[in-house]
């Protein structure tokens, strides 16, 4: 006899809330209290911001590293810095959050879209090389779900088209592509600490390098233009305060000591669930293992609905939510996007441009099948695992 569906009234495998997220305990509250007791709030007068990018830059294994306000302003700030100017041309993936995209529309340059990879969701690294033109100024690597991109594949066309890759990794904290952390494996990294990520701060950003030159040319455009080492008032380049506050980054220090055992858990819970879900080859697609993908970030547990429709997908979703597993449909593809579609016309139409082209099948195809776990379901014990597996196998019997 098959069990009821808690969607449609039955009982559901559990009731019990997944570990709370962000994570935070006395050494938050300590930490904001030094920097409120202090009175130096902002990064011009405290240290808190400093330490930070210096812990944070080891971390990750990078040479330097900027703060900035939030994720976003951390791609807009890498783009300039990494020579992007209005008119010019920025690959990106489809599938991804708007902000790769938005970035370079907020400087008016135009996002160019390239397919992904149907087993990985990250950007492939052939279908950037067919949408390279002499516009082009930079190639942007999004390790989906803390999943490093290709960065052999990716660094190869980029060096050889002489275009800049710019690695947008804000789910990807701790994440390794062959031995290397990521971020400043391209010429320039960014990460983010908005409230879902791994390392929070309820918002905040970063930009890595280990080019001396472009670290340079992001300091005045995150300071108000000021040249390092100048005067108060000397304003030498054209920049913005995109400064973060001093009680983040003493949160955000807190918070980089628990990512190695959290990273632990979350890849221990990953495995349980590739090994659960690999009961259901028929109905699950997940991901191959990649030797070269040497740390995940975990930040999203990724699976496809075999041969599944939107809709199905959406009915999908919906009985695993009833069930007590917190999951999502993910991305909708941004070369669908009419936000975007109108701003790339005008943009295009204005400085003569061809319209970029939109033909992305395989990301259509992961945005009408794909299905998200956040991070905070890869922080429970086995236990929590377990039921997942048991949830996501109860809805299968009713496909």
């Amino acid at each position: 006899m098959t069990v009821s569906l808690a969607v449609d009234g039955g009982t559901p495998v559990r009731e019990t809330e997944f570990p709370a997220w962000p994570v935070a305990d006395a050494g938050e509250e300590a930490a904001l209290l030094r920097v409120l007791r202090s009175g130096k709030w902002g990064s011009t007068h405290g240290d808190e911001v400093v330490q930070f990018e210096s812990e944070f830059a080891a971390a990750q294994q990078a040479t330097y590293a900027t703060c900035v306000a939030n994720g976003t302003l951390a791609l807009v700030a890498a783009y300039q810095a990494a020579g992007v100017r209005p008119g010019d041309e920025v690959v990106v993936p489809p599938y991804t959050f708007i902000a790769t995209a938005s970035a370079a529309l907020l400087m008016n340059a135009i996002p160019v879209f390239a397919d992904v990879d149907p087993q990985t969701h990250l950007l492939d690294p052939a279908a950037v090389e067919k949408v390279i033109t002499p516009r082009t100024c930079a190639v942007v690597a999004v390790h989906i779900g803390g999943r490093p991109c290709d960065l052999d594949a990716l660094t190869e066309v980029c060096a050889r088209s002489g275009v800049a890759l710019v690695e947008d990794a804000a789910q990807a904290h701790g994440a390794s592509w062959r031995g290397r952390r990521v971020g400043a494996i391209g010429d320039l990294g960014t990460f983010s600490f908005q409230t879902s990520k791994n390392l929070s701060a309820g918002e905040g950003g970063i930009i890595v390098t280990n080019r001396a030159d472009l670290n340079d040319a992001v300091y005045p455009l995150v300071n108000v233009g000021r040249t390092r080492g100048g005067a108060w008032y000397q304003h030498d380049h054209l920049g913005y305060n995109l400064r973060l506050t001093e009680f983040q980054a003493a949160i955000l220090r807190v918070q980089l000591t628990r990512l190695p055992e959290q990273a632990r858990r979350r890849e221990h819970n990953a495995r349980r669930l590739a090994d659960g879900f690999g009961q259901f080859p028929d109905d699950l697609v997940l991901a191959p293992d990649d030797p070269a993908v040497t740390e995940h970030g975990r930040h999203l547990y990724l699976f496809r609905l075999r041969g599944a429709t939107a809709v199905e997908r959406h009915w999908f979703v919906e009985a695993l939510q009833a069930e007590g597993i917190p999951c999502s449909p993910g991305y909708p593809g941004l070369h669908r996007n009419n936000a975007i579609r109108r701003r790339v016309a005008e943009l295009s139409q204005h400085d003569d441009h061809d319209e970029p082209a939109y033909d992305c099948p395989v990301t259509d195809q992961l945005a009408a099948d794909t299905v998200w776990l956040p991070q905070q379901v890869l922080l429970g014990d086995e236990s929590d695992t377990a039921d997942v597996v048991t949830a996501v196998e109860k809805v299968l019997r009713h496909r």
